[in-house]
């Protein structure tokens, strides 16, 4: 069971902390307005104030609705313990291990998440070196607002006089487009890696500079985030993969090192050829611009974006063509199913290990690959075979073909549907296969080269 109860030595830690000023943004001095608020969130922020709790919106939702933005969560922090909260809100359910936090259900499967205000028992303090030491301490405003990760993520809003609490200098930041890190940001680095990835995101998502000293701590730590939990990893990239700011985000990532700690299989390949005379980087790029393109068309039409092994299949070609010659080399028969399984047992041994991917998912990212130059080679600018469209996988591989070609000719992209994590195909006939993407082969037949001036690995007539 775990202890809630403060231990006695955090009041000597606490009484070493210099004291902190808040600033408070009133009422009309500042871009929110209580209509702008969510009607579910502050039904639990005015039942929290009506049982003699405080309760604040906090975080994201604060920094987005400052900024003009519509927030995808509203998260609440609260003096009240989560067994009070519990029975506030009798559709809610406790979750968490490291600390212990309480999720409101609401229609639509809507969900409000109220955490009570933290200690600064994890906050870079003079104690031991740690990576997320265990805390369960409960604390006040101000040490909650330290122990965040960003300034521009530690404002509270309270509903009684509609203003901002800023105990880290949090909306001159927001003023200026500035990210930084609460605190200092080497040894916050040091407590949770991750929070490098998210000062990036939230960089390329608001358009924002990161601050000097934190940039600098990203560069020179970047290897610590093989500290973390691959499935911690896994998560926290794929936000950025599915957000629509993946392009200027690999561009970061590159230049700090993220990304090569992230995904190491290209720690030492990114200078490398690719085919049409694009380094291996360049190539990168291109593609999660396209992941971008993706992204922000399924938006628009409100349906689902790819499912994780779709894009992670993706950003996977460039090492798959230059450690094994994927599309540049014609391959049938053994020779085929020989280098299915070499890309199996590299994913196998890297990424499967590195993101903790189930054994489905890393069997539909080796499909997915060496089956992309079965569709280069058949693709004649008429139907494709009957075999090849027999295939159980034919749908899914020529979906994955279109975002390719796409890839390498944005304005050649293909309009297509999400693919479902179990991607069955559909029943025979039962859906109209897209435009195929004319190619110069003119009917004769087609070979693969790196010769400059070829086209998606064909050679040029």
């Amino acid at each position: 069971m775990t202890n809630n109860t403060e231990p006695d030595n955090q009041n000597n830690i606490e009484q070493k902390q210099a004291s902190i000023t808040c600033t408070v943004i009133a009422h009309g001095t500042h871009p929110i307005t209580p209509e702008m608020l969510d009607s579910d969130a502050l039904f639990v922020l005015e039942k929290l104030q009506k049982a003699g709790f405080l309760g604040y919106l906090v975080g994201g939702g604060v920094r987005d609705l400052y900024l003009g933005k519509k927030p995808k969560d509203f998260d609440i922090s609260t003096n009240a313990r989560p067994g009070q909260i519990r029975k506030l809100f009798r559709n809610s359910r406790t979750i968490g291990r490291r600390f212990r936090l309480v999720q409101v259900f609401f229609r639509r499967n809507k969900t409000i998440e109220v955490s009570t205000l933290r200690s600064l028992s994890e906050h870079d303090l003079d104690g031991p070196e740690g990576i997320l030491a265990p805390n369960n301490t409960y604390g006040t405003l101000d040490e909650d607002a330290q122990r965040r990760d960003l300034t521009i993520n530690s404002l509270f809003y309270e509903i009684e006089n509609h203003s901002i609490l800023d105990y880290v200098g949090g909306v001159e930041d927001l003023e200026n487009g500035l990210v930084r890190m609460v605190g200092i940001p080497k040894k916050r680095i040091t407590r949770d890696p991750v929070r490098m990835m998210r000062a990036i995101r939230h960089s390329t998502r608001n358009d924002f500079k990161i601050e000097q000293k934190t940039w600098k701590a990203i560069c020179e730590s970047s290897n610590k985030l093989t500290l973390c939990p691959p499935s911690r990893l896994r998560d926290e990239l794929l936000k950025d993969l599915y957000n629509t700011k993946a392009a200027p985000w690999f561009v970061l990532a590159l230049k700090s090192g993220i990304f090569q700690a992230l995904i190491r299989e290209y720690k030492d390949i990114l200078s490398e050829p690719f085919l049409e005379g694009q380094t291996c980087s360049e190539q990168l790029l291109t593609i999660t611009t396209n992941i971008d393109r993706m992204n922000s068309s399924a938006l628009k039409k409100g349906v689902s974006r790819q499912p994780d092994f779709f894009l992670l299949a993706l950003m996977l070609i460039p090492w798959a063509e230059i450690k094994f010659s994927l599309l540049s080399k014609q391959r049938k028969g053994s020779a085929a199913f020989q280098l299915g399984k070499e890309i199996r047992g590299a994913i196998d041994q890297g990424l499967g290990i590195d993101f903790n991917l189930r054994k489905s998912l890393r069997q539909e990212i080796t499909t997915l690959l060496i089956n992309l130059p079965l569709f280069i080679l058949n693709n004649k600018g008429k139907d494709w075979p009957t075999w090849l469209k027999k295939k159980s996988y034919f749908e899914k591989c020529l979906l994955f073909y279109n975002q390719y070609q796409g890839s390498i000719q944005l304005d050649t992209i293909e309009e297509t549907e999400p693919l479902s994590e179990a991607s069955s195909p559909p029943p025979k006939n039962t859906r109209k296969q897209p435009k195929r993407l004319k190619t110069t082969t003119k009917g004769k037949g087609v070979a693969f080269t790196n010769r400059k001036g070829g086209i998606f690995g064909f050679r040029k007539e």
